[in-house]
């Protein structure tokens, strides 16, 4: 009887997640912002790099039947730049995330597979850019280089992967001393081996559930840079809109459509990939819904003993 995990099919795993609450409730609100990305030609009621005739009456104009959610500033539909913002940071969510997790993954195998002096190496350079602050950080480096949407995710990718690392590295030191990984390296099998078949299949779940946390941290430096007015001018963001809100006089007119429209969405989209990270890791690790200690019947299968009498 081989002492390896088995990884959950995708049957076993749809039927389990269907069953985890938060997970669905996560899936749900990320479907419905990634329908409206997708869909936004067709949904938005209006085109926002269309020019408009600006009148007194369109500035910051109160929902209407024409404008569900309003006007600006500069007398454009909030909705359409609402739905239109959501593409920005989905596309920057997921690029900049996929970045952070091929580079923390890739050095937290190799540092906890490898051991020894390049372990140390990693780690320390990993621990160096842990002290540093990531969003002061990234403000400085965006702030230095040209604020466009492919520097954005680059800079927030390239800075956001030493929580992964760690993590990985602290599974992978787990895993290869495991009973499986010491049969196949008594065998002869090589380091790729090792690292292809048994290493990555089992630290592959802890890369999904933290890839799905780091989208939400991404989205939110990415509207903290807009905020502050470090973001591509090209394209509409959340965080520029709030940004464009709080400069051009939308607290004092009360416009309170411009300011709680895009911090809805970028609450809503944080708090989905959240909900969904932590079903994943509910479902793909049960054991942390529950103690080693207790009574549960997957921790520990006993052997069926005949009675023997005297």
């Amino acid at each position: 009887m081989t002492d390896q995990p088995l990884l959950l099919s995708g049957a076993a795993f749809w039927k389990s997640f269907r069953r985890n609450r938060i997970a669905l409730a996560g899936l749900i609100m990320l479907a419905l912002a990634l329908f409206a990305a997708v869909f936004a030609p067709v949904i938005a009621p209006y085109d926002p790099a269309a020019s408009v005739e600006i009148t007194i009456d369109s500035i910051y104009a109160r929902p209407s039947a024409a404008h569900l959610l309003g006007t600006d500033d500069a007398g454009k539909d909030v909705l359409s730049n609402f739905i239109y913002g959501s593409r920005v940071s989905l596309t920057v969510g997921i690029f900049a995330s996929f970045i952070s997790i091929v580079i923390g993954g890739t050095l937290g195998i190799v540092a906890g597979y490898l051991g020894g002096r390049t372990e140390r190496v990693i780690m320390r350079f990993t621990d160096i850019m842990l002290v540093i602050p990531d969003l002061p950080l990234t403000v400085v480096i965006v702030a230095i280089t040209k604020p466009r949407l492919l520097n954005i995710i680059l800079v927030i990718g390239l800075i956001g992967w030493t929580t992964t690392a760690r993590l990985v590295r602290a599974q992978t030191l787990s895993i290869k001393e495991r009973k499986f990984v010491l049969r196949a390296r008594s065998i002869g099998a090589g380091h790729f081996h090792i690292l292809r078949r048994h290493i990555f299949p089992l630290v592959l779940p802890l890369l999904v559930v933290n890839s799905v946390l780091i989208i939400s941290l991404a989205i939110l430096n990415e509207s903290t840079l807009s905020f502050l007015g470090l973001s591509d001018p090209t394209v509409v963001s959340w965080g520029q809109m709030l940004n464009y809100a709080f400069e051009r006089g939308a607290m004092s007119s009360r416009a309170w459509w411009v300011l709680v429209t895009p911090g809805f969405g970028i609450v809503w989209l944080v708090l989905g990939f959240t909900l969904l990270g932590h079903g994943l890791e509910q479902v793909l690790n049960p054991r942390t819904e529950w103690h080693h200690l207790t009574d549960h019947p997957l921790m520990v299968s006993l052997p069926a003993f005949p009675e023997t009498h005297p």
